[in-house]
């Protein structure tokens, strides 16, 4: 089939997105390719059409546990064979997952960028036929990117196990030093992005600082129709604050990492179906969500990166209609900001003391270790050790960047079972064993392949259709576990920690204090982005973020709040080019202030002339040194 053959059979479309055939063919000629498309640009399409079209499977790195579970749940829908390995997934599943990516007729298999160092891994994957690895949010390669990643650095390894295969970095967010340092740290044979605009016309951004949070959501709520997100920090408050609106006549409910994965299914497609107007959410909501008709996203804290709040912010409006970003912030937040940053890096000491309370809780040798999974329960931990668990959480994620251990978020993993005896074994203890052999029966009804690999199950679903107690199905699976007629997996809903490198000595535990300090200054610099996007009174939000996703060409927006106010100076785009051209002039021919600057224009309002002088100096098109204006550098070019 031809590439449009495939988008029309799988997806329904009859054409691709902007960018999306271009990155497709430039894959399909072999090219490693860098691809940079917004937040609602089709990320997936671009490594899922070129793999169904070429012979062979594509292996997907992501860092995301449920990004990789919905990704692999939609293209089951689509009829596509895929597999997800996991952290949650123990050995037995992992080797008969493998064998299936060799054996079967699997075209995708997604993995953790972790994964990708393992022996059993590494000896497996040279038996695949690959034709493909995608990687996606790419970012997290790079030093500079907002979410860096060690394990991404792995990806190096399976290249020089898959020489022929080409590479397709994705990401939503990457500045024009993170887009060098992806390709060099990807060993692109050659340079090649491709790249859509950031630039988001539909997309209004709207910053108000605004003590009355709530009073301003609802007024938000009451002048924008439709759906939409509100953002907020913290478990907590995404259910108090859905609670408030609902008491208020608006249709809302909440949304965190927290919540079993039933749950979470359940509230997502509610809020897909409109059944719910509002999802209020922590930031562990939205990945791979693509709903078009999003008219509204609201953030109730400021976000640490503008990467986040780009990414998150442009979840509306994908339907390509008038839509909104807003951020409603007070000056506490930004004080709350900047100790939050600054926690994110405990002192080193404090780090290896962790670590070293990790070995001990977990009574791992020196040595030995690498490669381990356990749940690993953070309060617990804490209380025994006498550490803040924002401490430790903080400093595991230190670890993690320095490759020592990885830390998933919290998740809750399905319970799983897989029937270990064949069939003619299971056909004689059923006969001999008939007080199990109507459950077996059930299962074998209600559940597809168990003969060859672990399918996910839901105790409450087999309890309400068998008319037994959950208690009781969960009774019975252990014993047929233990009778080793099945092999029963229950859910489990802590983060789970992975030891990737073998326990080592504090004295060989090795922590860059360049490395500390640069991570920490670069980590800072992005916080002072996100203030200075913020506190902005005069310059375009949309030019802001656009000059620091590096694009050169920026305009006005013309609908951000900045813009509205900007546009009350009743001037059109040439009347407002005319007194730029005027100001830099003037400016040019003699040392002014900006306060002198009204007597030397005559043709327009003192007002105006104030307001494009402070635009043109926030956009660095012109300079005050010591209060005197004059022409930048950039500008005089």
């Amino acid at each position: 089939m031809t590439i449009h053959e495939i988008l029309l059979q799988y997806w329904g479309y009859s054409s691709f997105r902007e960018k999306q055939e271009e990155i497709v063919q430039s894959i399909l000629d072999g090219k490693d390719t860098l691809a940079l498309l917004p937040t609602g640009g089709g990320k997936s399409i671009c490594f899922q059409v070129p793999a169904l079209a070429a012979d062979g499977l594509c292996i997907v790195i992501s860092p995301l546990i449920a990004l990789m579970k919905d990704q692999v749940d939609n293209l089951k829908k689509r009829g596509i064979k895929a597999i997800a390995i996991t952290s949650s997934m123990r050995r037995r599943e992992i080797d008969i997952a493998m064998d299936n990516m060799i054996y079967g007729d699997y075209k995708f298999l997604y993995v953790s960028p972790e994964r990708l160092s393992t022996e059993l891994f590494q000896a497996r994957v040279q038996k695949m036929k690959v034709n493909l690895i995608a990687v996606d949010e790419s970012h997290c390669i790079s030093q500079w990117g907002y979410d860096f990643r060690p394990s991404y650095l792995n990806i190096n390894e399976l290249r020089l196990l898959l020489p022929a295969a080409p590479v397709l970095a994705l990401t939503a967010t990457a500045t024009p030093k993170v887009i060098l340092d992806i390709q060099e740290k990807l060993n692109f044979k050659k340079v090649n992005v491709i790249q859509k605009s950031f630039a988001r016309k539909n997309l209004a951004y709207v910053v108000q600082e605004e003590n009355d949070q709530l009073g301003r959501l609802k007024k938000v709520l009451d002048g924008i129709a439709g759906s939409g997100i509100v953002y907020t920090s913290s478990r907590k408050k995404t259910q108090t604050i859905a609670a408030y609106l609902n008491r208020n006549g608006y249709s809302a409910d909440f949304y965190h990492a927290g919540l079993s994965h039933i749950e979470r299914d359940a509230k997502q497609m509610n809020w897909m179906q409109n059944n719910k107007r509002v999802i209020v959410a922590t930031n562990a909501f939205g990945m791979g969500i693509d709903k078009p008709d999003v008219r509204f996203v609201v953030h109730l804290d400021i976000p640490e990166t503008l990467e986040a709040y780009f990414q998150e912010a442009g979840r509306g409006g994908r339907d390509l209609r008038k839509s909104y970003a807003v951020l409603l912030y007070n000056a506490g937040m930004i004080t709350d900001l900047v100790q939050k940053i600054n926690q994110k890096f405990p002192p080193i000491k404090s780090i290896k003391n962790c670590y070293q309370a990790l070995a001990n809780y977990l009574q791992i040798p020196i040595g030995a270790g690498e490669g381990e999974t356990t749940a690993f329960d953070i309060s617990t931990f804490s209380k025994r050790y006498n550490f803040s668990p924002f401490d430790v959480y903080n400093s595991l994620k230190f670890l993690e960047k320095e490759g020592y251990v990885s830390l998933s978020e919290n998740f809750h993993s399905a319970s799983k079972i897989m029937i270990v005896l064949n069939k003619e074994d299971l056909y004689r203890f059923q006969v001999a064993n008939m007080k199990y052999d109507q459950f077996l029966r059930f299962l074998l009804r209600s559940y597809e392949g168990l003969f060859d690999g672990y399918s996910a199950i839901n105790e409450y679903e087999i309890a309400k259709k068998t008319n037994l107690p959950k208690k009781t199905i969960v009774e019975i699976l252990s014993r047929l576990k233990k009778l080793e007629v099945i092999d029963y997996i229950e859910q489990s809903s802590l983060p789970q920690l992975t030891l990737t490198s073998e326990r080592v000595s504090l004295d060989e535990l090795k922590i860059s204090n360049e490395h500390y300090t640069a991570r920490k200054k670069s980590a800072l610099a992005k916080m002072q982005a996100v203030i200075d996007f913020v506190t902005s009174k005069t310059r375009c939000r949309s030019s802001i973020l656009l000059s620091y996703f590096g694009e050169k060409d920026v305009h006005r927006c013309g609908v951000c709040d900045i813009c509205l106010e900007q546009n009350k100076l009743e001037l059109n785009e040439l009347q407002i080019k005319e007194l730029e051209e005027l100001i830099k002039k003037t400016i040019a021919e003699q040392p002014l202030s900006i306060h002198q600057l009204p007597k030397k224009i005559k043709r327009y309002k003192k007002d105006d002339i104030l307001n494009l002088t402070r635009y043109l100096l926030d956009n660095d098109d012109i300079t005050s040194d010591n209060g005197v204006l004059g022409i930048s550098n950039e500008s005089a070019e």
